[in-house]
C-alpha cells in the first residue's frame, strides 16, 4: 500500500480501546490545528478515559479508507455515519 500521510508510519496519534482493540469503525477524524495530531474515534461519545496511543500504520491497517483522509488540512474534521458511508470533510 502507497503510504500517503505526511507524516510517518509511526507517528503517534489518539483512538479508543474499542478501535484500537476490537477494530471498531471510526466514524470520527481530527486533524489538530495547534499541533498537527491526529484523532481517530468510534461513534461512542468521545472519552478521555478510553484513549490510548498507537500507530498511524495500526489505524490504516485497521480501516485501510483512512488513506482517503491523508491530505486532510490541520484544523479540519472528517465523519462519516456508518462503516460504508463516505468521509465528509469540514473546517472545525
Amino acid at each position: 500500500m502507497l503510504w500517503k500521510f505526511v507524516d510517518p508510519t509511526n507517528q503517534a496519534v489518539i483512538t479508543n480501546k474499542k478501535i484500537s482493540q476490537f477494530s471498531d469503525w471510526i466514524s470520527y477524524v481530527s486533524h489538530d490545528e495547534d499541533d498537527g495530531g491526529w484523532q481517530f474515534w468510534n461513534q461512542d461519545p468521545l472519552n478521555e478515559e478510553d484513549a490510548v496511543l498507537v500507530s498511524l500504520r495500526e489505524i490504516v491497517e485497521t480501516d485501510p479508507s483512512i488513506m482517503e483522509l491523508a491530505d486532510l488540512p490541520r484544523g479540519w474534521q472528517a465523519y462519516r455515519s456508518s462503516v460504508a458511508s463516505p468521509w465528509t470533510r469540514r473546517k472545525d
